[in-house]
Order: structure tokens, then C-alpha cells, then sequence
């Protein structure tokens, strides 16, 4: 019997005869509307299956005509957009097998009629929107295996006799509705189920306690309804007899008022075991000691109930545990120094406990954790250092405990940071300015500490900021008029602290109550504030003149002497500290006389904000105008950081010597990095190549900058290892996992910083998570590139469209070749050059018509001026 399918043929199908090409012209036109009556007779004849693809999103009622076809043994029409009701017609397919209409928005009753269908294997009508009670005749269907009708509108209760009349049913699903009654016990009659999914109804009654009689039981979920246990002072009956199921993977019980006490043979359930999620279910008791022998466990969760007891120590022995939530319970003691054996974890909850002593210091050595939950406890002493390590961390929440000291400036190192709450605590000292390079932070709570200090005024650059409470701390000094940049900004709390001067006015300033700023020493500003107005008087001018000379004066002395040292320390080779001020000499003569730091100042305004052109880890670049008109990058270097003077030393040295004109005015970065690679008489890896660090001047010439974690290739080299790491999402692979820096780990920034270019979109877009990257996104549209060419670059209507996608293209082959894996497989620089050039003599050839008529225009006046 043939097969007519609306698109690629699947699975068990592809060994069907196809149908004539005839018919599956007529197929075709069937993608943008449903089939006439005449077309489905014709399919009557010919097919036995009916498929409309999820892609082609097909619209309208379900034709009514389709229960003509009485030879169709398949019907999928899920992931579509449907509506209507279900044809009662249906009822006639008497020879149909599997019915598909989930995911559509189909309305209604199920029609009785389908009862009929005393073939069907699998019948799924979920998600959608159906109401009203299921006819009984559905569950009478006794050959039917699979029964889907999940996130619906469903109500009534489960027939008394369902396992009598589903004897070989293998899964059960019907979450998401509002059946209600209780688990009808002939349930317990299904021998071969599977999946047992009820969650998120209404039923109630007691959890059946012979439950372990479905042996074959895979997956449960009796989630969210008001099911309870037999006797509430007793154990979880149902959970013992669940040691049956051997080949149970899944058991999701959260939501409901169980009220019982979790047995210690819940260690003796499957060891196939993978998750266990009872939240929110009134449990008592202790957590047993014998869960540490369920091996295979990734989520466990048992946060919201009424627990006592201890951590099990033993805990650690679950090695391939991902998500560990013990919050909301009376769990006392401290934390166990086993849990750092959770290689594996990604997110800990121990929140709202008893918990005592220390956060272990251990927890620094799991990499894998994305959040950590620790607030509301007893924990006292310091945070281990070894917690701001963590790069990718996306929440820490240390809140309401009694943890001191102070906030030390490896804050900055979390760059992937999107909470931060230490909030409640005995904190102290300043607020490190470092905190400003976390650019993904949107919630920062620090209030109620013993904070001191100035408010940073860099903390204009939390760019992601939403929410920044500060009060109840001794913060002193000025509100940073930067945070005017705040655009996300929605709410502040600066109050009850000692702050004095102008409240800013400005950016997210006009949306904030005076509530923000209560209880403080000296604040002025604009009346909805409630503060004194501002005095702007001969005094302040006077002081404001003073702090404008007396204090850049004091700087640029401190700084000479630095200069001083550095130069000695230079002549002496000795190990003494360095400069802090760097000019970028590689854009000036070789003879150019020195400059001093006077001159920087008038240079960059003071260094203002205004002229700041780019951010790193180490410091900040500053553009600056010279006396005789010279634009020059100044760097300043952050001494507080450590690591500065050394990436001020490994910047001179390769600086110094380097000398080309892509460095000096590239207008190929490709050509400064094949100098860097090839032609210098050592090989230099930049290894931090991204879009930030190429400056671009007036007449849009790109200059390659920061060469802080730079690396000279000495000798027979071509690579080294290293511990100080670059960007995310431009790092090559085996940077970041094991601090191998090599030309080709430059070649594989390059492609990714052109990848950027072309497509418009960061490596660290929100839309990359998971498996997909910028890079496998890219190279997904192999045979489409206006799939993710930005569409300022190219439409179809641009002239000569050819030719550029042509162009487009090639780039995008070329992108390829320099991430390929492993990296010996990578071009070079040198023949990324070679084609880059081929690649823009293309364009330079075929200009626009226009170009090559005013040449032949030119040409002829020049020779012939009477024919002008």
C-alpha cells in the first residue's frame, strides 16, 4: 500500500512504495490550502497515510472530508494551527492505527465516535484546547497502547474500570487538564505501563500504596494535584513499593499534602534512578542515608517540605548529580565538605535551612556550577576565595547569614554573573571597584552591611542593571552621576547610608521616589526628592577649581615618580614595580621625543569619560590629541588588579620591537596578524582578538590593540600554555579547557570576530545556549547564507545581489577553515590573506555600471572634449 506524505518520508515509512508523480503534484498543492473533496478521494484510492508538516503551519478547520478516506491507517497533523472541533467522521477511519493532532487549536469535545477505532495504537490530542468530559469509549478502545491527551481543558474523572479496559495500554498521559476523583485501584491491572503521567489536575484521595505492582513502570509523575498518603504519621507507603519497578527513571510527586515520612528504602529504589523531585509535599522525617546509593541520580529535589536532620556526608557519592535543592526545610549542621565530590553539579539550593559554620572552601573546584543558593541560614566567618573563581557562575545568592569580611577585587573575575546577593550580612570595607566588569549583572543586593567607602563611579558600566539596593550600609561621598547611563535601571535603595552632594537627575533618575534616598547625611537635588535644594555658591566654585588642579597635579607627580622607578628598575633589571601609564608608541615616529604626563592629561581632557574608547580586565584606553594634532590610544593600567604590571611588562616587550604598517595603520586586520604570525622575527600571539580590541580612526583605518596577554614564541616554539585566560565565546577550544595559546588559537578568533562582522550578532548572544553557537549557526546555512546575514549587508533587491552573496559566501568558507578541529587543521594567516585579496579584487572588478561609464566618460573627454 503506498504512502502520501507531505514532505520527506520518516522512520518505519521509507520502506512504503511512493506514490506516481502525478499524485504528488496534486500532493503539492495541498502545502497552502486543504485538499477539495475530489483531491481526498483520489487519496482514498492510493494512500494510507496522511501527513501535514509542522513546517508548512497549516491554517483552518480539520476538513471533514478526511473520514472519507477509509483506507488511512496514519493521521498526523500535529504542530500545525488547527482550529475548529475534531469531524465525528473521524469515527469511520475503522483501519486507522495512529491519530496525531497535538499541538494545534482544536476546540470542543472528543467525539464518542472515535470510540470506533478499535485498531488504534496510538491516539494524541494534546496540546490543544478540547473541554468537556472524555467519552467512555475512549478508554474501551482495549488494543490502544498509547493514550496522549495532555495540556488540554479535559475534565471528569478516570473510569472505575480503566485497567479492566486498557490492558495492553503502555502510557498514560493526561497532565495538565482538570480531571478530578481519586486513582481509580484498577489501574493497578495495567502489567505493561510505562509512563504514568496525572500531574497538574485535581485529584485527590490516597496515592495507591501497591504501586510497585506496574513492574514496568518507567516514568510516574503525579505532580501538583491534593493526593495524600493513607496515614499521614506513618511512611510513604507507595514509595516502598515502588523498589519493584526496576526500571523506574523518573519520579515526580511534588505538590501534593503527603504529610508523610520518607522511608529508607527509598536508597533501595531503581538503580536506573535519574531524577526525584518532591517538592512542596509536607514531608517529615530525615533525609535518608541510603539515597547516596542511587548512583545515577542528575536531579534531586526536596526543597519545601518539613525535613530535619543532617545533610547525609554520604551525599557525595552521587556523581552525576546536576541539580541538588534541599531549601525550605529545618535541616541543621554544617555543610558537608562531600558535596565538592558533585563534579557534576550545576545548581545548589541549600537555602532557608539551619545550616551552620562555614561555606566550604572546596566549592571553588566545581567548574560546572551555575547557581548557588546559601542565603537565609546561620553560616558565619568568610567567604573562601576560592568562590569568586568561579567564572561561570550565573546566581549567588549568600543572603541573611553572618558572613564578614571584606569584598575582595576577584568580585570582577564573575564575569557570567547575572545575581549577586550578599545582602543581610557583616560585609565590610568598600565596594571594589572591579565589581563594574560584571556587564551581565542585572540584580546586585548588598544592603544591610557594614559597607564604607565611596560608591564606585564606574558603576555605569553594570550596563545589564535592574536592580541595585545598597542601603543600610556607611557608604559615604556622592551618587556616581555615571549610573544616569543605566538605561534597564527600574529600581535603587540608597538609603540610610552617609551620602552628600547632587542626586543625579538624569536617565533612569526621573522614574525614582524619594524613598530611594532617605535617611542620608547631605543629599540635595530636585524637589520629588525631598532633600534641600543644591547651593551653588562662590565656595564650591572655588573648591571645584581647587579639586580641578590641586588633584590632577598630585596624580601626575605620583605618576612621574612611578615613570621614574620604572625606568630605573629597567636599567638595573630588577623586579620592582612598573608603570601605570602606557602610550600606545606604536602609532608614533620612531623619533618622536618623550612625551610627558602633562600632556596626557591635556591630551585626553583629564582623562574624561568622554574620550574613553575601550574597557579591559587591566585596565582602560583612552583617546588623546597631541599639541601638533597627533591622535594617539593611551592606556591605563588598574595597579589595584593583580596581574597589571606583568601585562604591562609583556605589552612593552612586544611593543617595543614591533614595528609594520598594519600595526601602525592597518587596513587589513588579517595583514596585521600575518606579521604578528610570520614576518616578525618571533612569532607573536595576540591571544585576545576580538572586536573591542581593534580601534578604529577618523578615516575608519583599524589599528590592533591591547597586547596585555600577549605571547612571544621564542625558538623552535608554536605553542605555549598559559593560565591567564581571554574573552569568552572568541576563545579557541583548546584556550579556554587547556590554556594552550598558538597562532592557530588567533586564526580561530579572527574567524569568529568575522563571523560577528557579517551576521551582527556577539558569540555571547542570548540566543547561543546549549549546542548552538555562533559558529554551528553560521555553518547551518550552508545553502542559504541570507539565513543569518545581517540584512543591512545584503537583500535581494541590492544590485549585483549575485555577485555579493557570491562574496558572502566565500567568507563564510573561508570563516570555516580557520575554526576547523583539531587545530593543526587551520589555515594560516598567510592564505587567509591570499584569499581575502581574491575576494575583494571580485568586488573591485565588477563596481557598479555607473563607476565604469564615468571612467569611460572621463576617458572620452579627456581625448575628444568636443563630444562632452
Amino acid at each position: 500500500m503506498s504512502v502520501a506524505s507531505f514532505g520527506r518520508l520518516q522512520g518505519p515509512f521509507r520502506r512504503r512504495k511512493v506514490v506516481s508523480a502525478k499524485f504528488r503534484r496534486h500532493l503539492r498543492g495541498l502545502r497552502n490550502y486543504f485538499a477539495t473533496p475530489s483531491y481526498l478521494h483520489q487519496a482514498a484510492k492510493l494512500a494510507s497515510t496522511l501527513r501535514f508538516p509542522a513546517p508548512f503551519s497549516r491554517h483552518g478547520s480539520t476538513p471533514r472530508e478526511i473520514g472519507n478516506l477509509s483506507k488511512l491507517e496514519q493521521i498526523y497533523l500535529g504542530r500545525n494551527s488547527f482550529t475548529g472541533t475534531i469531524p465525528p467522521s473521524f469515527g469511520n477511519l475503522t483501519a486507522l492505527q495512529d491519530l496525531q493532532l497535538g499541538e494545534n487549536n482544536i476546540q470542543g469535545n472528543i467525539p464518542k465516535e472515535l470510540g470506533s477505532l478499535i485498531n488504534l495504537k496510538f491516539l494524541n490530542l494534546g496540546p490543544s484546547n478540547l473541554t468537556g468530559i472524555v467519552p467512555e469509549a475512549i478508554f474501551n478502545i482495549s488494543k490502544l497502547p498509547s493514550l496522549s491527551l495532555v495540556l488540554n481543558h479535559l475534565s471528569g474523572s478516570l473510569p472505575s474500570s480503566i485497567g479492566t479496559w486498557l490492558p495492553d495500554l503502555e502510557g498514560l498521559y493526561i497532565g495538565g487538564n482538570q480531571f478530578s476523583g481519586i486513582i481509580p485501584l484498577s489501574i493497578l491491572n495495567m502489567s505493561k505501563l510505562t509512563v504514568l503521567d496525572i500531574s497538574v489536575n485535581f485529584f485527590t484521595g490516597y496515592v495507591p500504596k501497591d504501586l510497585g505492582n506496574l513492574r514496568r513502570l518507567q516514568y510516574l509523575s503525579l505532580s501538583r494535584n491534593q493526593l495524600s498518603n493513607e496515614h499521614s504519621d506513618s511512611e510513604l507507603a507507595f514509595l516502598t513499593s515502588l523498589t519493584n519497578c526496576n526500571s523506574l527513571r523518573n519520579l515526580w510527586i511534588s505538590g501534593n499534602p503527603l504529610k508523610g515520612i520518607i522511608p529508607n528504602s527509598l536508597g533501595n529504589l531503581s538503580i536506573s534512578l535519574e531524577s526525584i523531585v518532591a517538592s512542596g509535599c509536607q514531608l517529615r522525617g530525615t533525609i535518608p542515608t541510603g539515597i547516596s546509593y542511587l548512583t545515577n541520580l542528575i536531579d534531586l529535589r526536596l526543597d519545601d517540605n518539613n525535613l530535619t536532620g543532617l545533610i547525609p556526608t554520604s551525599s557525595g557519592r552521587l556523581q552525576k548529580l546536576q541539580v541538588l535543592y534541599f531549601s525550605q526545610n529545618q535541616i541543621h549542621g554544617p555543610i558537608p565538605s562531600g558535596l565538592c565530590h558533585l563534579a557534576n553539579l550545576g545548581f545548589l539550593d541549600l537555602s532557608s535551612n539551619k545550616l551552620s559554620g562555614t561555606i566550604p572552601g572546596c566549592f571553588g573546584n566545581l567548574t560546572l556550577l551555575r547557581g548557588i543558593n546559601l542565603h537565609s541560614n546561620g553560616l558565619a566567618s568568610e567567604v573562601p576565595s576560592s568562590l569568586w573563581t568561579l567564572r561561570d557562575l550565573l546566581v549567588l545568592n549568600l543572603s541573611s547569614n553572618f558572613l564578614n569580611s571584606q569584598l575582595p577585587l576577584e568580585v570582577g573575575n564573575m564575569k557570567s554573573l547575572v545575581v549577586l546577593d550578599l545582602s543581610k550580612n557583616q560585609f565590610s570595607g568598600n565596594i571594589p571597584s572591579t565589581i563594574s566588569l560584571l556587564q551581565n549583572l542585572v540584580q546586585l543586593h548588598l544592603s544591610h552591611n557594614k559597607l564604607q567607602g565611596h560608591m564606585p563611579p564606574n558603576f555605569g558600566d553594570l550596563v545589564s542593571l535592574e536592580y541595585l539596593d545598597l542601603s543600610g550600609n556607611n557608604l559615604s561621598g556622592s551618587i556616581p552621576k555615571s549610573l544616569e547611563a543605566l538605561k534597564y535601571l527600574k529600581y535603587l535603595n540608597v538609603s540610610v547610608n552617609k551620602l552628600q552632594r547632587e542626586i543625579p537627575n538624569g536617565g533612569p533618575f526621573a522614574n525614582f521616589t524619594a524613598e530611594s534616598f532617605i535617611s542620608n547625611l547631605a543629599l540635595c537635588g530636585a524637589p520629588r526628592f525631598q532633600v534641600m535644594a543644591c547651593e551653588k555658591d562662590t565656595r564650591r566654585h572655588t573648591k571645584s577649581l581647587l579639586l580641578k588642579c590641586i588633584v590632577p597635579l598630585a596624580v601626575s607627580l605620583s605618576i612621574i615618580i612611578v615613570v621614574v622607578l620604572f625606568v630605573l628598575r629597567k636599567q638595573r633589571q630588577t623586579k620592582s614595580e612598573a608603570l601605570q601609564v602606557q602610550v600606545d608608541l606604536t602609532l608614533l615616529p620612531r623619533m618622536r621625543p618623550m612625551i610627558s604626563h602633562q600632556e596626557l592629561l591635556y591630551a585626553t581632557n583629564y582623562f574624561d569619560e568622554e574620550n574613553l574608547i575601550g574597557k579591559g580586565s587591566l585596565g582602560m584606553v583612552y583617546k588623546g590629541v597631541l599639541s601638533d594634532g597627533l591622535i594617539v590610544a593611551v592606556k591605563v593600567f588598574n595597579v589595584e588588579l593583580q596581574g597589571a604590571f606583568k601585562s604591562f611588562e609583556v605589552e612593552y616587550e612586544v611593543m617595543q620591537n614591533i614595528r609594520h604598517r598594519n600595526l601602525a595603520k592597518i587596513t587589513n586586520v588579517a595583514s596585521g596578524l600575518e606579521y604578528l604570525h610570520h614576518d616578525y622575527s618571533n612569532p607573536v600571539v595576540h591571544c585576545d582578538l576580538k572586536p573591542s580590541n581593534i580601534l578604529l580612526d577618523d578615516d575608519m583605518v583599524a589599528h590592533i590593540s591591547d597586547f596585555g596577554i600577549a605571547k612571544l614564541l621564542m625558538g623552535n616554539e608554536f605553542m605555549k600554555r598559559t593560565k591567564t585566560l581571554g574573552t569568552i565565546g572568541y576563545m579557541a577550544p583548546e584556550y579556554g579547557s587547556e590554556g594552550i595559546v598558538s597562532t592557530k588559537g588567533d586564526i580561530y578568533s579572527y574567524r569568529i570576530m568575522l563571523m560577528e562582522t557579517f551576521v551582527r550578532k556577539k558569540p555571547t548572544d542570548e540566543m547561543f545556549m546549549e549546542e548552538l553557537t555562533l559558529k554551528s549557526w553560521v555553518e547551518s546555512s550552508t545553502n542559504n547564507i541570507m539565513e543569518v546575514i545581517d540584512v543591512n549587508l545584503l537583500i535581494e533587491e541590492d544590485e549585483n545581489f549575485a555577485l555579493k552573496q557570491a562574496c558572502f559566501s566565500s567568507i563564510r568558507t573561508l570563516a570555516s577553515d580557520c575554526t576547523a578541529e583539531p587545530p593543526q587543521k587551520r589555515i594560516n594567516m598567510k592564505d587567509v590573506v591570499v584569499r581575502l585579496k581574491k575576494i575583494l579584487n571580485q568586488i573591485t572588478d565588477v563596481r557598479t555600471p555607473q563607476l565604469r561609464e564615468r571612467r569611460h566618460e572621463d576617458q572620452v573627454s579627456s581625448f575628444h572634449p568636443e563630444l562632452v
